[in-house]
């Protein structure tokens, strides 16, 4: 497998990827391959990561900057996320998400947030001590990972292309 930024030949596969792997997510709205598409338009697209194997795309991950209680300070949000529904649960997104940080912490950025499952992000690094806030969500779901600096506090707010 191989992780590589992705290209433009890329983003249709990249939004059939993202639509397939969502489609049965109880807590998808459907929204997530759009999302993706006007990040990229948006220019808020920080880095946009392919898994290729063989040709085929079969995982993408998507890194924005956020805010803080207004600040940007170098914080970026993890997501949209997809893997290939039957290549799940297989390392490829723990791989994407491991080779994004790299990359952000390359850049110097402070640190990354996401809305997500506990049980799943814990293992990427990702935890919630209850002191990030996004609107009405349960802050246990509100996790982060610091690469630099002091752990954050306050609402979070990404990138206008989630509709927050």
């Amino acid at each position: 497998m191989l992780i590589r930024y992705e290209t433009p030949a890329d983003f249709d596969a990249i939004h059939e990827l993202t639509s397939i792997a969502f489609k049965s997510m109880a807590f998808s709205d459907g929204s997530e391959a759009d999302i993706i598409r006007a990040l990229r338009a948006d220019g808020d697209l920080t880095i946009s990561l392919v898994a290729e194997e063989n040709g085929e795309v079969i995982g993408h991950v998507a890194f924005s900057q956020v805010t803080i209680d207004g600040s940007h300070g170098g914080w970026f949000g993890l997501g949209p996320i997809a893997v290939k529904p039957e290549l799940q649960r297989q390392g490829i997104g723990k791989a994407l998400i491991a080779e994004g940080l790299r990359l952000l912490e390359e850049r110097g950025a402070s640190g990354c947030a996401l809305i997500g499952n506990p049980e799943v992000y814990s293992r990427a690094g990702f935890a919630s001590d209850g002191q990030l806030k996004y609107q009405d969500v349960d802050t246990k779901f509100v996790q982060r990972i610091v690469l630099r600096g002091p752990a954050p506090s306050g609402a979070l707010k990404f990138a206008p292309a989630f509709g927050d």
